[in-house]
Parts: C-alpha cells; structure tokens; sequence
C-alpha cells in the first residue's frame, strides 16, 4: 500500500486533503484511473484476489501438506508425545480438501479420526466424542469411527448410545476376527455396565432487557440515547447481535472466527480454505455457509441448516486478501456484501450511510488518512468483484461509498474483549483448594481484558461517550450487552466510556486519545469539572513533609486550566473553575476558595496546588525514571520465571524514593504495589504479597471510586492471595467483588469471569 501511495502525484494528494464528502465520487474517480494505469496496482490486485489454482496457497487447500503432517502427528502419536501430535493433526485438518481420499478413504474423516483416538487417549472424552461425529457425517460407513465412538460413550457412561454404536461397527467390519473382538466388547459392557438416571440438563434462562429506550438530539453531541422512565442500577438496557464482525489478526489462533470464544482443543478448519478456526460445527456453518459434499459422502443425520447471511463465504475461496487486508477493511467487505445480500442487488455498491445510519469522519481525518481509506477502498472493490460478484461495477461512486464506510468504522465500530486469565479450568476438583499455590494466585493477579474482535453495532452507535459513564458494555459471545453502573434518572443520557475513563488515564491523555480515534473534543463531566482523580493520578507530593497538595507537571497544569465547561467564564487563564464539587477530598490536594460568584484556584506547573511550596520537577521526574528501571527488570524475572533475588530487593527500595517523590494517590505507586505483589506471589510469599496488594487498591479506589469493576478484578486478586494464606478476611472482599460483577454484568457474571465461581465457592465453604 505504501508503494501505491508513493506514485500519487501531487495535484491529486492535494484534493485528498481538501476534500469533503461530497467531493468523493470524483475524487475516488480520478485514483481509480490513476491506478488503473498502474502495472503494480494490478500485480497487487492478482496477489491478492488471483484464483487459488494461480497462487501460491496462502490460504488455500494443500493435500500433500495435510498428509506430511498426518504423519509427522501418527509418529508423535507413536512415541507419546500428544501436544505435537496435536498440534499436527489440527494443521491437516486446515488443509486437507474435503473430497480427497488416502487409502480409500475420506482424508478429513480419517484425520478427525486420529485426532479423536489421540483424544482419548489423554482423557479429553468430549473433544474425542465430537470428532469421532464430525468424521461420521462426512463419511458414515467407516466401521472404524463407529468402534472408536463406541469406545469413547462407553467412557462417558452413554451405555445405550455406546451398544449402538458397537453394533454398527460390528455389522459394519469386514473381518471375521475384527467382529470377534467388537462382540467381546459388546458382552463385557453388558456385564459391567449399571444403569444410572441422567440427570435432566439445567437450562439457562437468557435474560432480555425490558427497558424502552429512545434516541434524542442533544446540542452539544447529536444523537444520543435516554429512557424517558427511571432505570434503577445494574439494569440490563440493550442487547444486540452484530451487523458485521470480524476477528482480530492476532487472535486467528487462538478463538473462534465466528464466535469469538477461546478455541477447544477440538477446533475446526473452514471446508474450502485453510484461514478461519472454528469451535463448533454450528459456527463453522454460521460463517461460511452449509458445506457441499458429494452425496457418497454424506450421513443421513448431516443436515446444515441456515439462517444467517453466511459472513466468510465470499472469502472463503483460498485468496489472500482476506488474511492480507486490515481487519477494518475486511470488516468494511462483510458489510458491503451482506447489504448487497440483503438487497437482492449485486452490480453497485448500496447507499451504506442509509442502510447503517452511522454518522462519518471523512472531513476530519488527516490528509494521510484519507489517502489511505482512498487506496484500501478501491483495493476492497477489486477484491470483492473477483471474489464474491464479477457483476459488481468498479468506479467512483462504489469506491466513495466504501470510503465513507470505512471512515464511518473508524468511529463507530466496537472492539469485541475477553478477559484474560491464566487460571486453572479444572474447577471441579475437591482438592483445589488445599492445592492452592503460586499458580493461582499468580494467575488471579494477571487478568486483563484483551481485544479479540471489532465489530459494527448499528442501535450501539447511538449510545454517546463519558469518562464517567453510566453504562457499561460486555459480550457473551458476539452479543454486545449494555447494563447501568448506576440509578439513572428518566430523561439522563445513557453514556458508555470509549475509551479509558477517569482513573486509568488522566485527563489530557484521555482528551488526546478521544481527539485522535474520535474527532471530538470531550466535554462530559470528568473532563469539564475538576475531580480529584486526574490532579493525583500523575501527580507529584509537595515538598513540604507537613503538606498533602499535589503538584502538577506542566501539561497536565495546562490541561487543568481548560477544565471549566465554558471556557468563556474564566476570568484569569492561571485560574479553574470548579464545577459542583463533589470530592471533599480534593480540598486535601488543593486550596479551595469559594464564594457566591466563582470558584476557582490557582494551577501552575511546579507549584503545591495547596500551600504553594515549588519543586524542582524536572530533576524530581529523573529520579522517578530511574527508579522504575527496577521495576521493568523485576517484571522481565517475573516473565521469565528467573528467581526474583537482586531485583526484588532493588524493586522494594525503590518503592520507597516513589513514595517520597510521588502524591500518595499517583497511579505509578499503585502499579509499583502490584509488581511487587506479583513478585512475592512469584516466589510463595503470600503475606507481603497481601499487604502491597491492598496498598494498590487503596489508591486505585481513589482513582477510579470504590465500587468501579477495576476494583473488583483487584479484589479477585486479594481475595486469591488470602485464601492461600487461610485468611478468613477473603470472604469480605469476596463479598465485595460478587456485588460489583453483579452490577456490571448481571446474571452471567459467573461466564464472563469464571474464576468468581471458584471463589464463591471458598467463601461457602469458609462460612460453614
């Protein structure tokens, strides 16, 4: 792409910088005959869209490569080692093409058969029962996968499923000794199987929010969305499937394509090429569409059913694009050809603006930018005409629609999380907590949410930005769910935050952050009122042992000026305004002067905002720097598993000049007091790792407030450390975090967060 940029000439970068959109249709015109006289522009387009037979498989089907690695994955089977053998079996599942055959038979069926007797083998009875199926829809009259689905039911107990298949395989099997042993088998299972009453499935009831939601234009921020009625805290207000989506490059391996969950062991390839993973059959069909197979090959029970506009299809023919392109740009080419879809219509790219309703940045962006949705879109165009319509028209107004569109996902489209953990999932054993060590509680203090998928949410758009919202947004799979953090009035904007709130980051990099993915200016009330969370949260203490002010860097001073709503009012730029005060705290850091007119205080980089003392901040922030160098290198042992030894001692006197130098409540302290916590959980000493666990949550609680979620995935970490020590106070924090999970993920806390089950379970088991 940085080469197409490059030939460009001047005259036409110079309308991509003054253009509006308006202008896009003869703007897009123009490049399209610019590149079209291009041979590199047409190189680029065969690499990317040729068909699979002219290139060289990227992302095509490879049986030669599917039988190296059915073999290398036999002989690692041989020898024992499962992971590897796995690891191949899996990879020539991705490349085996459904309709070849190896000794006489189906090379997919024969491959999820390895798979399925190498599952078995390490005890995962469910992963092995699922392939042992798979195979038996591709190809029902293979007598050895009924013997190893017989096998594997009798495992799990299915005694009646286990006979039947038995049965098959016995009539099914051409030798006589083979069906010798099945009956041997048949009869011993006969005799030592007891029959036992399954337990009915419980049923999970799928909550559906009941709150009427309307959208409103406001003055300052267009649309936005409210109730007209009261909507009491941890209310579930909306939930919606996506319009499109997309995985994230760097999660390919890892979750499934269509759902977005953490792959199984048992994952499945797409039938006709070789890039999408998928964790069940019903998202392999969701994404890609019901699979044709010759009818030789098929079982009566294989019955693909459809509902959905099937969003890998038109990829789904072994080029390279779709693994090549941004994921936002593939994004962009689901939605243009569900549209289509949906349309009946398959010449011009459709209005996309009325089909979505989303509002877009064209005109804001940087004249870089634009040149680049320019290029991706006619890029997209050409890949969608030879992949998915040869009777899509290639010309200016379809390519400014995709221009549009892609800037329209630049603002409007949501990245799909997970939370990420390393804690064990084998839950269910009694022992766990006895066994409880390291692993756990290490694992408990490593949570995150990771970005595994970007998708298009067309009601979603229209819940507007805060840094102090009152929503809050997860997924259970692609659903995004919005619930409230708190009451809201009737008439109150429902408002989510886009990007990190107050107390993650402080003010002047949330306002850069918002200004450079959004184009706006945020003016909601954590970044037009003063609020004791931004003045600390970089902040450095006052020199004056006696004093508890703040002092601010100069950007962050200057960032606090701006801080009044209307910029106007302020009378003297070295002063801010201070609207409706409601941290009583903040007098604690800064001197508050109130009266009937105006409210404000002086602000000025280097000064105590509270006593006025100066400080030297630019030799003080030297010292701050060289003190997290041990930081980084005890988290570099941590990372490592090297023994902590040197570090950790470095790491702790450290923390001692970052308390004499830094606000009691600057976040660099709270995540100083993390580090360390993980380091002693490192090396098994639970209790200092308690205490510098709780001393990082006592100032994330003034940062974020108490009753935020990040204070929740901390208490999950404290609770853990306690529970390993045998400290009964675990129950109370445990208690905490089970009513804020509560509030911002209602009934199906317990799935997005699993590891609070483990913990609830303590706490009952401490209890009695």
């Amino acid at each position: 792409m940085e080469k197409l940029k490059c030939v460009v000439p001047d005259r036409l970068k110079r309308r991509v910088e003054e253009s509006h959109v308006d202008d896009l249709p003869s703007l897009s015109s123009s490049l399209l005959q610019l590149f079209l006289s291009l041979p590199q522009f047409h190189q680029l387009i065969s690499e990317l869209a040729a068909e699979p037979a002219t290139q060289a498989g990227l992302c095509g089907k490879n049986e030669g490569a599917a039988l190296d690695l059915k073999e290398k994955g036999n002989q690692c089977y041989s020898s024992g080692d499962h992971s590897q053998a796995l690891r191949c079996y899996s990879q020539a599942l991705r490349l085996a093409p459904i309709d070849a055959h190896h000794t006489g038979k189906n090379l997919v069926a024969t491959l999820y058969l390895n798979r399925a007797s190498l599952f078995h083998k390490m005890g995962l009875s469910m992963e092995s029962l699922r392939d042992c199926s798979r195979a038996l829809e591709i190809s029902p009259s293979y007598p050895k996968v009924w013997y190893r689905r017989g096998k594997v039911n009798a495992t799990l107990g299915n005694y009646e499923d286990s006979v039947h298949d038995l049965s098959v395989a016995k009539d099914m099997e051409p030798s006589i000794g083979g069906k010798k042993q099945i009956e041997t088998e048949l009869d011993m299972l006969a005799r030592h199987h007891e029959k036992k009453i399954p337990k009915p499935a419980s049923q999970k009831s799928v909550e559906i929010p009941e709150i009427k939601l309307q959208c409103v234009k406001t003055p300052d921020k267009g649309r936005g969305m409210v109730s007209q009625f009261d909507i009491p805290q941890a209310s579930l207000i909306h939930a919606e499937e996506p319009y499109a989506v997309v995985i994230l490059k760097h999660c390919r391996e890892t979750h499934c394509h269509y759902c977005l969950n953490e792959l199984p062991a048992d994952t499945i390839p797409c039938f006709s090429c070789s890039l999408p993973l998928y964790c069940s059959q019903h998202c392999q069909v969701r994404a890609g569409g019901p699979i044709h197979i010759p009818d030789t090959m098929v079982g009566s029970n294989f019955k693909p059913t459809l509902e959905c506009i099937p969003e890998h299809k038109h990829e789904c023919q072994g080029v390279h694009w779709p693994a090549i392109l941004p994921s936002d740009v593939v994004l962009a080419g689901r939605v243009v050809v569900k549209t289509m879809e949906q349309k009946g219509q398959f010449t011009d790219v459709p209005n996309l603006s009325e089909t979505l309703g989303l509002c877009e940045s064209y005109s804001k962006m940087s004249p870089e930018s634009k040149l680049e949705l320019h290029i991706y879109s006619i890029v997209l165009l050409f890949c969608l005409h030879h992949s998915f319509s040869s009777e899509l028209s290639i010309n200016g107004d379809s390519a400014s629609q995709i221009v549009i569109l892609l800037s329209q996902i630049r603002v409007n489209s949501i990245a799909v999380v997970r939370m990420k953990s390393n804690t064990n999932d084998s839950y269910d054993q009694q022992d766990w907590f006895q066994n409880f060590s390291f692993g756990e509680a290490e694992a408990a203090s490593s949570l995150e949410q990771v970005r595994v998928g970007q998708a298009l949410y067309k009601a979603a758009s229209l819940f507007n930005h805060s840094c102090l919202p009152n929503i809050h947004a997860y997924f259970i799979s692609r659903t995004l769910l919005l619930r409230t953090t708190e009451f809201v009035s009737g008439g109150c904007p429902l408002e989510l935050s886009y990007g990190p709130p107050v107390g993650q980051w402080d003010c002047k990099d949330r306002l850069r952050f918002l200004e450079e993915e959004y184009f706006f200016r945020c003016w909601c009330r954590g970044c037009s009122e003063v609020n004791e969370s931004d003045l600390v949260i970089s902040g450095f203490c006052c020199v004056n042992p006696n004093c508890s002010g703040v002092i601010l860097d100069n950007l962050v001073a200057n960032c606090e000026k701006q801080k009044p709503k209307v910029p106007e009012t302020i009378s003297n730029e070295s002063h801010l305004q201070v609207h409706e005060l409601k941290d009583i705290d903040i007098k604690k850091v800064a001197n508050i002067s109130l009266d009937q007119t105006q409210s404000s205080f002086h602000v000025g980089s280097g000064y105590c905002l509270k006593c006025g003392s100066y400080c030297n901040f630019a030799s003080r922030s030297k010292e701050v720097k060289k003190a997290w160098t041990d930081f980084r290198r005890l988290q570099d042992s941590i990372a490592s598993k090297d023994t902590c030894g040197t570090n950790l001692t470095d790491a702790l006197r450290s923390l001692g000049l970052l308390r004499s130098i830094l606000h009691a409540y600057n976040k660099g302290i709270a995540e100083a007091e993390d580090i360390l916590a993980k380091a002693f959980c490192f090396i098994g000493d639970f209790e200092p790792a308690r205490d510098h666990c709780k001393a990082s949550i006592e100032i994330l609680e003034k940062l974020y407030g108490p009753n935020h979620i990040a204070i929740g995935y901390e208490l999950a970490k404290l609770a853990s450390i306690q529970l390993a020590l045998g400290d009964c106070t675990a129950v109370y924090n445990i208690n905490r975090l089970s009513a804020m999970f509560s509030t911002y993920y209602g009934p199906q806390a317990g799935i997005i967060f699993p590891y609070l089950l483990v913990l609830e379970r303590e706490r009952s088991r401490i209890i009695q």
